[in-house]
């Protein structure tokens, strides 16, 4: 082979240029003879052996050009302080010292802020020379005292170079991980003890040595500080004369700190940043044992003495032990737990989510929270697991049989994998930092920094990313199975790697998540994974996230228990536990609606196969209108007997209701929202709580099928005279699309005789119909009843059950009152004769949008009847503030105020003229005729109010109006709508029915 002709192409086998993408052309200007002169760019080749070593070690760093430009800035920067002429006493170092060249280039690849150091002090490359005796330099975190008459300038230097020689140890193979963590948490507590010399020696003259201790938190206090981070800390005091002082030493201290090496964050200390920065040893005491919340005990699992008064600092830890070992038993520590475990995944911009190797999915956080939350749940009962730092902690987790061995293993390795990662993408710049790069080049150079390698048909970068999905995933499986597994283990009497959870510990672990009868819950899970079966083994696998997303709701006693029984009707079936375990998020999806809503959970007890729907998105969409009711029709179809007609409907019935609850319940749950396409394939949101006006019409359209359908079948089994029209109009929620889950359909029955035939034999065959319907409808069964309501016909109960197209159009010119013109405009046509329907239409469009609008008397009549409908039909008891339906600012409010314009516009103005009441406040906003503030008030307390009541029904089961101000209740409605704190959200509802009420009251006194 011929020797290439150009020095760059053979500087670029040392992977000089990768980085520079110019083949090396810049690293032979560096070497050459106007550089280090260690090469020969006539020979293209080094210029002895020992610059062939020196250009070897070059190229095992992580980024050779990075190392190259750094040495030679390093030996420019020295030539400066040297007599020209002189050899460059770092380049003989290196030619001579093999341990020296292997430290130093591998910090000048991996680090470009330790390399700017070391260009700026040229000299402080010797803290990384071979020692006499061949050993290499202790890195163990020691700071050596610098000559410097300025303390606090000396200590950067030490502490410089402390850090320089942890950094060569890391980067070489000289110290572990934990080693390295080690050594980084003891300069930390070196620095802040000379920091807090400093700061004593600065008090004034005469001022007595203040007792003051410096308790380590966070990563520092559990002995796993990373290279770049807060410093975490608490102080104390010993007696309330010491404070002054002491809080001027701590300030001075967090400023020396914060010019020497790191930031130090006191927020951890009681009151956070709100609180004074010392407090006494008595003063903590007491804040801890009234008002500290579960995740300041959490906090306190790292505490560890640092600096100061080290006496001092461990007493503080001793007596708050009994506490922090305590804190699972206190009453508010479940609702405490799930608030972290939402906090795990942080605001993270989406875009960086998935390269987070902290706070991102499968990150650093999931396996520390997981860790730290066992140790509060079994450490007080076993103090080996009292251990500050994550890693000894897991192990003592694993030797206690708390969490199996492979488990544990995995977890293991999935923190040293991250930690490493973590550490070389702060080591390179020294900035706080947690996010993997996205960029090729820094990609390469961290894949190298970790010291992957390219092997055949994988570079090193797709090696790096195959180890760290690896990782990430094991460690998002493991998160929940951590919890819930030894759970399991413990009743399922079957070989359990290690576990040995007593049943006291399952017990103690259950309560901390959430369940209100733990010695139930271990039954539950005995019945459903006791034994050897297949069933039983699939369900060991499935319970784990099941149990997490108990844990999360406010009656995870309730999700298992509805559980156990579709398991217990479904558990034999060949699809059931392989739907579960093989459809993606089917499981997490049954194990919300079961949690969250009895209605769901009740409705699947009755129809268990419909939990089918939660396998595919386009299943969770409702069915459009013309679709549900050719298949209501087709299945009332196919049966002779009425009953059995109207059964097979009822079932269908009961399937759509499913189907739109379950989208519900599921349209505010993250990664488990429904997400259906339409058939065109474009994206289309699931209808949900997020749209209540969706809800209302998917469930109008189903109570129209459902009436359609068993008009058809009452009709055939009732003998009606030829040519008899017959018709169903629709009123009240349903009428105006706005129904709920249990709405009964308020109706009117029309007829129109045909010709020839008296109108007594019409009017008897049109009420045979309408009574055949109801009762249908009314029939016992497993099904949901739908009542059928006409009391809205003219003389309410008193009045004939069907009357004639005629009769209605002779009451209403002759004797309806407003309120009746007012319940009309909500009127449409349902189902049977389509233009019976629309005649009816025609003929009550004066009474309900009179031409001339409404007299001053009819006004009054109006809000007079409002009032007396608040007085009098509000329950005895019922809050007026939260009930939903009648209460202030609610559904009732906004509709009296929107029908009163329809009444007094809608007749000069045909944009009024609707059924649905946000339609028509949107369209008196464009009118003018309500200011648009006061629109957006009353659409924000309707909207929020359906929804509410909507969400009642879903969490009881049952009907009802009232929302709750505490419980589970509360908490269940404001899971379902997507909030967190059920205070929070009572305050939104409030604040939201008073504006909505204040806006409602515009309008009708208007």
């Amino acid at each position: 082979m011929s020797r290439p002709t150009r020095a760059p192409g053979r500087l670029a086998r040392y992977g000089f240029g990768t980085a520079e993408g110019d083949g090396g052309a810049r690293a032979a200007d560096l070497l050459g003879p106007e550089g280090l002169r260690l090469w020969q760019p006539a020979e293209q080749e080094p210029v002895d052996d020992a610059a062939a070593e020196l250009l070897a070690a070059l190229s095992r760093a992580a980024d050779p050009d990075l190392a190259l430009r750094q040495l030679h800035r390093i030996v420019e920067a020295e030539g400066r302080t040297t007599e020209g002429g002189v050899e460059s006493p770092l380049l003989a170092d290196l030619h001579t010292d093999p341990g020296l060249r292997r430290r130093l280039i591998a910090v000048l690849g991996a680090s470009a802020a330790l390399g700017d150091h070391l260009v700026a002090h040229p000299e402080h490359y010797r803290a990384l020379r071979t020692a006499p005796d061949g050993l290499a330099p202790t890195a163990e975190g020691r700071l050596e005292p610098a000559d410097d008459g300025n303390a606090v300038a000396a200590l950067r230097t030490a502490y410089r170079l402390a850090l320089l020689r942890i950094a060569a140890a890391d980067l070489t193979g000289g110290r572990g991980l934990e080693q390295t963590m080690a050594a980084l948490s003891a300069l930390a507590d070196a620095t802040l003890s000379a920091a807090y010399e400093i700061a004593v020696a600065e008090l004034a003259e005469g001022t007595e040595r203040p007792r003051l201790a410096v308790v380590a938190m966070g990563k520092c206090g559990g002995g796993e500080l990373n290279y770049v981070s807060d410093v975490d800390v608490i102080f104390v005091a010993a007696e309330d004369a010491d404070l002054s002082a002491a809080t001027q030493v701590a300030t001075r201290l967090i400023y020396i700190c914060g010019l020497v090496a790191w930031p130090v964050d006191a927020a951890l200390r009681p009151e956070g940043s709100r609180g004074p920065l010392v407090r006494t040893l008595a003063s903590h005491l007491a804040y801890y044992r009234r008002w500290a919340r579960t995740w300041e005990f959490q906090a306190l699992l790292k505490a560890r003495p640092a600096a100061g008064d080290l006496p001092l600092a461990q007493e503080w830890i001793d007596q708050l032990a009994p506490l922090v070992w305590r804190a699972a038993e206190r009453p508010e520590a479940v609702e405490d737990v799930r608030a972290m475990r939402r906090r795990i995944i942080d605001h993270i911009p989406p875009k960086e989510l998935e390269r987070e190797i902290k706070r991102g999915p499968g990150g650093l956080r999931d396996i520390e929270f997981a860790v730290q939350l066992l140790q509060l749940v079994h450490g007080r009962g076993d103090e080996t697991l009292r251990a500050p730092g994550t890693i000894p902690a897991l192990r003592a987790l694993v030797a206690g049989g708390y969490v199996g061995r492979a488990d544990g293993e995995a977890l293991l390795r999935g923190y040293r994998f991250l930690r490493s990662v973590e550490h070389r993408l702060q080591l390179q710049g020294l900035r706080r930092t947690h996010t993997v790069p996205a960029e090729p080049g820094a990609l390469r150079w961290l894949a190298a920094a970790l010291g992957f390698t390219a092997a055949p048909g994988r570079s090193a970068v797709e090696s790096f990313r195959a180890e760290w999905v690896t990782h990430a995933t094991e460690v998002r499986r493991l998160h929940a199975k951590l919890l819930y597994r030894p759970l399991l283990e413990s009743v399922a009497r079957v070989p359990a790697d290690g576990l040995r959870l007593t049943p006291e510990a399952a017990k103690n672990r259950l309560e901390i998540l959430g369940f209100a009868d733990p010695a139930g819950a271990l039954r539950h899970l005995q019945a459903l994974t006791g034994g050897v079966s297949r069933t039983a083994a699939i369900q060991r696998t499935l319970l784990p996230v099941l149990l997490s997303e108990f844990a999360d709701a406010p009656e995870p006693d309730r999700g298992l228990l509805n559980y156990r029984k579709v398991s217990d009707k479904l558990g034999s079936t060949p699809w059931y536990l392989r739907l579960l375990r093989d459809g993606g998020p089917v499981a997490r999806r049954l194990a919300r609606v079961l949690a969250l809503s009895r209605y769901v959970a009740d409705l699947l007890a009755r129809d268990p196969e419909a939990l089918r729907l939660l396998a595919e998105e386009n299943e969770l969409a409702p069915r459009a209108p013309e679709v549900l009711r050719e298949g209501f029709l087709a299945a009332a179809a196919r049966h002779t007997d009425p009953v059995e007609a109207t059964s097979a409907v009822r079932a269908l019935r009961r399937r759509e209701l499913v189907r739109v609850a379950c989208a519900d319940v599921l349209c505010r749950a993250g990664a488990l929202a429904p997400s259906p396409t339409r058939a065109d394939g474009a994206n289309r949101p699931a209808r949900g709580l997020s749209d209540i006006t969706e809800v209302g019409t998917a469930l109008a359209d189903v109570t129209d099928a459902t009436l359609a359908a068993a008009l058809r079948a009452a009709q055939a089994s009732q003998p009606a005279p030829d040519g008899l029209r017959f018709a169903v109009i629709g009123m009240g929620r349903l009428g105006g699309y706005e129904s709920n889950y249990l709405s009964d359909a308020d109706v009117l029955f029309v007829y129109d005789p045909p010709p020839g035939t008296s109108e007594s034999a019409a009017s008897a065959a049109a009420h045979a119909v309408a009574e055949e319907l109801r009762r249908l409808l009314g029939v016992p069964a497993p099904d949901p009843p739908l009542g059928v309501d006409a009391d809205l016909r003219p003389e309410g109960r008193q009045g004939p059950l069907v009357r004639s197209l005629a009769a209605y159009a002779q009451y209403y010119a002759r004797w309806s009152r407003v309120w009746e013109a007012q319940a009309l405009l909500r009127a449409r046509f349902v189902c049977g004769n389509a233009d019976l329907g629309a005649e009816f239409e025609a003929m009550i469009e004066p009474v309900r949008y009179p031409a001339d609008g409404l007299t001053r008397e009819q006004v009054v009549e109006i809000r007079r009847i409002k009032a007396r409908v608040e007085t009098e039909r509000l329950p005895r008891g019922a809050d007026p503030a939260t009930h939903t339906k009648l209460g202030r600012g609610g559904l009732a409010d906004v509709e009296w105020a929107v029908q009163l314009v329809q009444l007094r516009h809608a007749g000069a103005i045909p944009e009024l003229r609707g059924t649905r009441t946000l339609d028509a406040l949107a369209a008196a906003e464009r009118a003018g005729l309500i200011d648009p503030a006061d629109a957006a008030e009353m659409a924000a307390g309707w909207s929020l109010a359906a929804q509410v009541r909507n969400a009642l029904m879903l969490v009881r089961g049952r009907a009802g109006d009232q929302l709750p101000r505490h419980g589970v209740e509360l908490a269940g409605v404001a899971r379902l709508l997507g909030r967190d704190d059920p205070g929070e959200f009572l305050d939104e509802y409030l604040r939201t029915g008073r504006r909505s009420r204040a806006a409602a009251e515009r309008v009708l006194d208007a």
